[in-house]
Formats: structure tokens, C-alpha cells, sequence
């Protein structure tokens, strides 16, 4: 049986769950936005927008292992995500996997426009 709280985090329509998530990300309770938006992203696996949330709401709350996977799953459905392409790569920094981080962050820059001098 749930917990009254996971209840609480099901509870809704995706759309007034996706609203709760954002504004626990907003007020910087990433855990809890977190727990809300894996059910949004599950639910509408075909949405960018829920899952990059959900991932930046991993890494905020140093659930990286997590993060790590969400962000490689929107980037084998959108390979052009530059923005997924970043946060993987400080993701990856963020485990002290440096040299594996290098080439995603180069490509999330050259994405942008940056390219060094």
C-alpha cells in the first residue's frame, strides 16, 4: 500500500502533477520534485520537457547514478538535446569521471556556438 505521501505525489492529472514538480524544482526541494516528476516523465516518456526536468532535479539532489541514466536515455530519443549533452557531461565530472565527461561537454559547447580559439 503507498505511503500518504507518495499518494500525494500521484495524485492528479499529469499536467497538475508536472505544475507540483516544477514548483518543488523551484523552490529548490529537489528530492521532492524529483519523486513527483518520475511519475510525469514515466507516464509521458515522448515529452522532453518532464524528463530534462526530472534530471536536473537528480542532479541537484545528488542522485547522480540517476541523473546519469535519465540524461542518457533523452539523449539516445533527442541526440541533439544540447542542453542534455551538458548536464551529462557535469554529471559525469561530478562522479570524477573526467576524461568520459570532456567529449560531451565539448559537443554540448560546439552545439552552443562555443568553439574554442
Amino acid at each position: 500500500m503507498n505511503a500518504p505521501q507518495d499518494t500525494y505525489y500521484e495524485h492528479g492529472t499529469a499536467a497538475e502533477r508536472w505544475a507540483r514538480g516544477q514548483l518543488f524544482f523551484e523552490a529548490k526541494e529537489y528530492a521532492t520534485a524529483a519523486q513527483v516528476l518520475a511519475g510525469v516523465a514515466e507516464e509521458a516518456p515522448e515529452q522532453l520537457a518532464p524528463r530534462l526536468l526530472l534530471a536536473r532535479a537528480y542532479y541537484h539532489s545528488a542522485q547522480l547514478s540517476r541523473a546519469e541514466r535519465e540524461l542518457r536515455a533523452i539523449l539516445e530519443r533527442w541526440p541533439v538535446e544540447d542542453y542534455a549533452r551538458l548536464m551529462l557531461g557535469r554529471t559525469l565530472e561530478r562522479r570524477g569521471r573526467a576524461d568520459e565527461a570532456r567529449p560531451h561537454l565539448r559537443i554540448a559547447a560546439a552545439m552552443a556556438g562555443e568553439f574554442p580559439q
